[in-house]
This record gives C-alpha cells, sequence and structure tokens, in this order.
C-alpha cells in the first residue's frame, strides 16, 4: 500500500510516499481503508523531532493521526458488524496518511448527514474544542480571547464563545484571517502581527483584560496573551505554532490568582473528560461545531500541507484526501 512516511527527524522534504507493508489488525485494532485524515500543527514539530516528552515517536513512522474511511477487517476479539461502516477515529502511532492504517475500537461511525471530510475535519480539533469548552468557566457574559483564531481549531473555539454569549476577541495575523474570524463569530478582531496588539485587548474590554483567554499561538504571542488576561482570570496554553508553548511565571500566576491549563490537561489519556468522539460527531451533526476546510491536498502532497502549516499559509482545516 502507498503511505506518507517520515524517513527522518527534519524538514518537509523527509516526507516520501512509499510503497509499505499493509497492517494487519491485533487483538482490539481495527484496519480502515482510509478516505480521509487531516493533518495539524503539532505533526510538523513532530517531524522535525520535538515533543518528544509528550509523544514517542520514532523514525520511520507513517503520518497523520485522525482519520475517516471504510473499515475493511477487525482484530480476533472486535465485532464482525464493524465491517463495511464508514467511520472516524485516531490513527495508532499515527498512521493515518496511508491506504490502510489501524486505528482502535475507538470508532464513530460517521452518520449520513455528515460528509466524511466534514466528519474528520471536525473529529481531532472538536475533540479538543470540547474538552476547552469544559475545562473553562462557563463563557456567558465574559470577554473571551482566542488567539491563532484562524486555525482549525481557533474557528470552532470561536463557535463555541458565540454561541456560549461571549464577547469573542479574535486574534490571528492578517485582514484576510480576521475576515474568517468575523465570519465564525467574532466581535472584535485584533492583528497580532502589529506591535501593541495586546492594549488593543485590553481597550476591546474596558482596561479589565478577558476572563477567558484560549492561547492557541504560543511563544512570544502566548506570553503578551498571559499579560493582558484578567486578575482570577482563566487561560488555556495549548498551541505551540510559534515553536514553544506559551511561557508563563508560575510565582505570576499563583500572585494574580490565574488558572492556566496545559497540552496535558487537553490529552485524554491523562485527563479525566466526559468529552467523546461520539458527542464531538453529535454536536457537528446538529450544527454546533461547523469545521473550514481550507485546502486539500492528496498523498503525495503531505510534505506541501506541513510546509503550508509552517507558513502560516492555511486559514481553517486541511485534509489529506487519499482515496476518492
Amino acid at each position: 500500500m502507498r503511505a506518507a512516511v517520515v524517513t527522518a527527524f527534519g524538514g518537509p522534504d523527509v516526507i516520501e510516499t512509499r510503497d509499505v507493508p499493509a497492517p494487519e489488525p491485533a487483538a482490539g485494532q481495527v484496519l480502515v481503508e482510509v478516505g480521509v485524515a487531516d493533518v495539524i500543527f503539532v505533526e510538523t514539530a513532530i517531524r522535525r523531532g520535538q515533543h518528544g516528552e509528550f509523544f514517542d515517536v520514532r523514525v520511520p513512522y507513517v503520518t497523520g493521526s485522525n482519520l475517516g474511511g471504510r473499515v475493511r477487517a477487525v482484530g480476533p476479539d472486535v465485532p464482525a458488524d464493524w465491517i463495511g461502516k464508514t467511520v472516524v477515529g485516531r490513527g495508532v502511532a499515527f498512521g493515518a496518511h496511508a491506504e490502510l492504517a489501524l486505528t482502535t475500537t475507538d470508532l464513530v461511525e460517521v452518520p449520513p448527514e455528515l460528509d466524511l471530510r466534514t466528519a474528520v475535519a471536525v473529529y481531532g480539533d472538536g475533540f479538543t474544542a470540547l474538552m476547552l469548552e469544559e475545562l473553562a468557566p462557563p463563557m456567558a457574559g465574559q470577554d473571551v480571547l482566542i488567539t491563532a483564531s484562524a486555525g482549525g481549531m481557533g474557528l470552532l473555539l470561536i463557535q463555541l464563545a458565540h454561541k456560549a454569549g461571549a464577547h469573542v476577541i479574535a486574534a490571528a495575523r492578517g485582514d484576510e484571517k480576521l475576515e474568517l474570524s468575523r465570519a465564525q463569530g467574532a466581535d472584535v478582531l485584533i492583528d497580532y502581527s502589529k506591535p501593541g496588539w495586546e492594549k488593543l485587548v485590553l481597550e476591546a474590554t474596558n482596561g479589565q483584560g478577558p476572563g477567558i483567554v484560549f492561547e492557541g499561538a504560543g511563544g512570544e504571542l502566548g506570553a503578551a496573551a498571559f499579560s493582558v488576561v484578567k486578575d482570577g482570570g482563566w487561560i488555556s496554553a495549548h498551541g505551540a505554532p510559534s515553536g514553544s508553548f506559551a511561557p508563563y511565571d508560575a510565582a505570576e500566576v499563583e500572585r494574580r490568582g490565574l488558572t492556566v491549563k496545559g497540552i496535558m490537561d487537553l490529552r485524554a489519556d491523562s485527563t479525566t473528560t466526559s468529552v467523546t468522539g461520539a458527542a464531538v460527531i453529535a454536536r457537528a451533526a446538529a450544527g454546533d461545531l461547523k469545521p473550514v476546510i481550507g485546502q486539500v491536498y492528496d498523498l503525495d502532497h503531505v510534505a506541501d500541507a506541513h510546509r503550508a502549516l509552517e507558513n502560516r499559509r492555511l486559514r481553517g482545516k486541511a485534509l489529506i484526501e487519499v482515496s476518492r
């Protein structure tokens, strides 16, 4: 079968489309004929050899995490009635950017009212967005700042905050991304590529600062977001497209009475959460989560998807179409 393989840690050129042996499902596993898979920013960092403390990945490996397609076969202890169903799930040790991929039995059948692209686009980011919604204080009437607002998850967070009745402040880079954020329900648009952008956040909150911050940018942008969150406020430092998660001083956090949630608070394998994949798909089917698909690549151009993510060219979600 054909698959996109990271041959060594490094730049996007280390990704090669190769013929590799087809996997066989073991106990507790399901083999899926992949139709569509997603690609997220953290995968570009893992490809460079970063975040080893969070992800145990060794080269060579097949890229891609979340996928959708038709179940071809199941492991010996998995009900055979999964075979033939169209599902979304998460690849085992990545592996989604391939014609065939293994998943666990934590699958969700795609309802007829959702097309496969939409289901895959919402599955991973939607899971994280709903975990953030669960962790955060009630958003109704709150000033909510969302950085990296035009990314796949940022746009979903705007939708959730808007539906909850928040005053939504979207921060992104450039007019096009900000207008996309407005279309999802943002009330205030701030270009954080311009110096002093955090002062505009304070102006938009009558000098108080936002009570809730969904910080998806990381690095210096994330540090600036920390500086404006209201004393006693809540902030998630979950994004690192700037190269690192937002730095913060633990003593200052304690002094200001802030509640901080990090990447480990958003890992279902290390966090108690009521969010399930089925809940994500149900919310999407109900219209509560509407992913914005910015670009679709084929299996031979996974490296181009990584480049677009790293160069900040994407608006919304990037997908890999493996088979039609």
